[in-house]
């Protein structure tokens, strides 16, 4: 027979192994938690990181192409006025974006304190002057600027852009002002007669290759001017304001070098905007 001894060593000896199955049937059911668990939280952190990467990689993008996507991104060079013997009527904005929309359009809105003016911009035909003039107008760079220059004999033209030609003193202004670099000209008028005609808004320049800035015109009356400088866009509403100003005549400032002088009649570009690019 088995002795009260036995049964008892039997006795605990089951329990003991009961005890240990439930430990490990515990401990089992903690890992298969702990696991699951940490699955989730890689997979947060994953998603997490490829979101992250997306929108950064996206917005610099943005920024790298002023807007423009891979597919229509024009290269451009925007070389910069070396800081060395910067004159003071030079104003730093810092460089667009190099890579710039070659596709759509664009409006831009000069509002004046005569009235708004406003023009169409092909970004197809100057990708990279667009691009820079979009760049100084979200800088707020022609805001309460004069339009600094009147030419009613020979050409006809009213010439803005020039940083320096502000506050009382605007008339002191050599006309030489600009931003803190320089781009090629584009879209030149070679096969059109006249070059510039009533209504064309264009881009100024030294008389040199590659010296665009941020000066620009618009013609009031066809004008036989050379090729040389870039045709940004065509007016389309405002040109009223422009003969306004016209026909009160200019001070003759300009007219041994030149042409022209400032304007009698101020007008002040309170705001300069451009519209985001519409098409393409």
């Amino acid at each position: 027979m088995t002795s009260t001894r036995d049964r008892q060593r039997a006795a605990a000896r089951a329990k003991l192994e009961r005890e240990m199955a439930e430990r490990a049937g515990k401990a089992r059911k903690r890992r298969q938690t702990q696991a699951i668990v940490g699955a989730a939280a890689v997979l947060v952190l994953v998603v997490a990181g490829t979101v992250w990467l997306a929108t950064s990689l996206g917005g610099d993008d943005d920024e790298q192409t002023g807007g423009a996507t891979t597919a229509d991104a024009v290269q451009c060079a925007y070389t910069e006025v070396p800081k060395e013997g910067r004159p003071p009527q030079i104003k730093d904005v810092g460089l667009p974006p190099t890579q710039q929309a070659g596709k759509g359009s664009q409006t831009m809105t000069i509002d004046t304190n005569l009235g708004p003016i406003t023009a169409k911009i092909d970004r197809a035909a100057v990708p990279c002057t667009a691009g820079s003039f979009t760049h100084l107008a979200e800088k707020g760079f022609f805001d309460n600027t004069k339009c600094h220059r009147l030419v009613t004999q020979g050409i006809q033209v009213l010439q803005c852009g020039d940083p320096s030609a502000t506050g009382k003193g605007w008339r002191d202004t050599d006309g030489t002002g600009g931003p803190s670099y320089n781009l090629a000209e584009e879209n030149l008028p070679t096969n059109k007669r006249p070059p510039y005609p009533e209504g064309v808004i264009a881009m100024a320049n030294s008389g040199q290759p590659g010296s665009t800035g941020s000066q620009f015109f618009i013609v009031y009356g066809d004008s036989s001017l050379d090729p040389n400088y870039t045709v940004l866009g065509t007016i389309t509403g405002g040109m009223d304001v422009v003969k306004q100003v016209a026909a009160a005549g200019d001070d003759g400032a300009f007219a041994k070098q030149a042409g022209g002088g400032h304007p009698k009649k101020e007008i002040t570009m309170t705001k300069v905007t451009m519209s985001p690019i519409q098409g393409g």
